[in-house]
């Protein structure tokens, strides 16, 4: 067991240009879930999110909704910061890349970028997809579209621009992959950036027009132009830990592990990675790569009326009931299918009948039986569980607890201790109890204080920790 160490670990930020879904919900509880594993080994942990507020497609979005653009994205990350009390986050910092620090450091990153011979200007032609704020090859189109953003048209930027050298940083990148076999998680992600960067690296926009898109950070010494919004917000993962004014604490917390979803996989692990060498910063210290949520088989969309709004799951079935799903049965690096009949499932079959039942019975047992509460070692060695969590692999760590149980219940029917009244064997079904409380910590933590509470009262529930839910 690791002790002392310091863990930085960050999700993406969502972009202010719609409410909060599933996907945003689900990634913030995987990180949630490392991030708490993390303290519960002992390492000190900063947990950063935080909201993306400049680009093109949010400067429309508050045009479209007839709002001054700095009272819209106001507006929309109250509605981000909610999902903390919400999901029951523990992250200790929410950045926005519209706060003053932050603008600072975006400055402060260009301009060593700039002395380093990394940024130049130059004119170019490219099709941009507002959806995705990037600039779009041929190979990424179909019939002219973006593959994300089939719905939109493309637009044709025609103009003078700041341009990162990206395509200077192709060997080092390959040397980063090539030295770090874990850098990116599943290897099947590694794979595809190594095989993307192999293909070659071409510069990119990193400015646009003030005139056309004045909501960004000022390029320094030149007001006539903004940087891009990718360039801008990626440089908050070093702007969260105090970069660069307060160095002490950079150095501290710097490298970060990073949560991404599969369409920020170039951006994170090939983009971020160039700029800061670029920048003489070293690289990230791992990217987890999470996959997409869809709804019967089809993305999620208002015109298919197949959207899961996770607040109104919530509402409905509790905090915990949406962390055990996320943990167990939305997958920790491939695309996942959701719907409500599969949650009401999930929540029946494994909450209410299986956790629920089981805390029921054995602290029942333990009330009738027992004159006293168990003694509890306050530790014990739970190494095989940790070192799944060491992984990421989220669903294989929900999947062993789950298993464990499973054990207790086949325990409990085939000694049936309330015919035997044996004390020992219900004092071992408590201990064991406990054993699976403490391993649902990060996964669902007022669940786990729950059943320690009850062991520690000797009291059984006084109503169902998971009522049963008509399917």
């Amino acid at each position: 067991m690791s002790q002392n160490k310091s863990f930085y670990i960050t999700t993406t930020l969502p972009y202010l240009n719609a409410d909060p879904h599933i996907g945003h919900a689900s990634e913030f509880v995987q990180a949630d879930i490392i991030a708490r594993y993390k303290r519960l080994i002992g390492d000190e942990v900063f947990f950063n999110t935080g909201t993306d507020e400049h680009g093109l497609k949010i400067y429309r979005k508050a045009f479209d909704v007839n709002m001054d653009t700095r009272d819209y994205v106001d507006l929309y990350v109250l509605r981000f910061k909610a999902l903390k009390d919400i999901l029951n986050l523990s992250y200790n910092n929410f950045i926005r890349t519209t706060d003053p620090n932050h603008i600072l450091a975006a400055k402060a990153f260009w301009n060593i970028c700039l002395k380093n011979g990394d940024i130049y200007k130059k004119e170019y032609k490219a099709k941009y997809c507002v959806g995705c704020e990037m600039e779009k090859h041929d190979s990424e189109l179909e019939n002219n579209k973006c593959f994300l953003h089939p719905n939109l048209e493309l637009e044709i930027i025609e103009e003078v621009n700041y341009f990162f050298r990206f395509s200077k940083f192709q060997e080092p990148l390959l040397k980063l992959y090539r030295d770090n076999p874990e850098f990116v998680l599943p290897s099947g992600r590694l794979n595809e950036i190594k095989t993307f960067v192999e293909m070659g690296l071409e510069d990119f926009s990193i400015s646009r027009l003030k005139s056309k898109m004045p909501w960004g950070v000022d390029v320094p010494d030149d007001p006539e132009h903004t940087i891009y919004v990718w360039f801008d917000a990626l440089v908050s993962y070093i702007s969260a830990i105090g970069w660069p004014t307060n160095t002490e604490e950079f150095n501290k917390w710097w490298p970060v592990t990073q949560y991404a979803g599969k369409d920020n996989l170039r951006q994170q692990s090939a983009i971020w990675q160039a700029m800061l060498m670029s920048a003489g910063l070293k690289p990230s210290r791992q990217i987890i790569i999470h996959g997409h949520i869809t709804s019967g088989g089809k993305k999620m969309s208002k015109s298919l009326g197949n959207i899961i709004d996770p607040i109104q799951l919530i509402e409905d079935y509790g905090t915990d009931a949406f962390r055990y799903y996320v943990a167990r049965e939305v997958n920790s690096f491939e695309d996942s299918d959701v719907t409500i009949e599969k949650f009401k499932q999930s929540y029946n079959a494994s909450l209410a009948n299986g956790l629920g039942n089981l805390v029921s019975r054995i602290m029942q047992l333990a009330e009738t039986h027992l004159s006293k509460p168990v003694e509890i070692v306050e530790w014990e060695d739970m190494s095989e569980f940790f070192s799944i969590l060491d992984k990421f692999e989220i669903n294989k760590a929900a999947n062993y607890v789950w298993g464990k149980i499973g054990d207790l219940d086949k325990e409990i029917q085939e000694k049936k201790p309330w015919e035997s009244k044996d004390k020992e064997a219900i004092t071992n079904l408590v201990t064991k109890l406990y054993s699976i409380a403490r391993m649902l910590n990060p996964i669902m933590p007022e669940t786990s204080a729950k059943i320690k509470e009850l062991v520690k009262t000797n009291k059984k529930p006084s109503k169902p920790l998971f009522p049963r839910i008509n399917a």
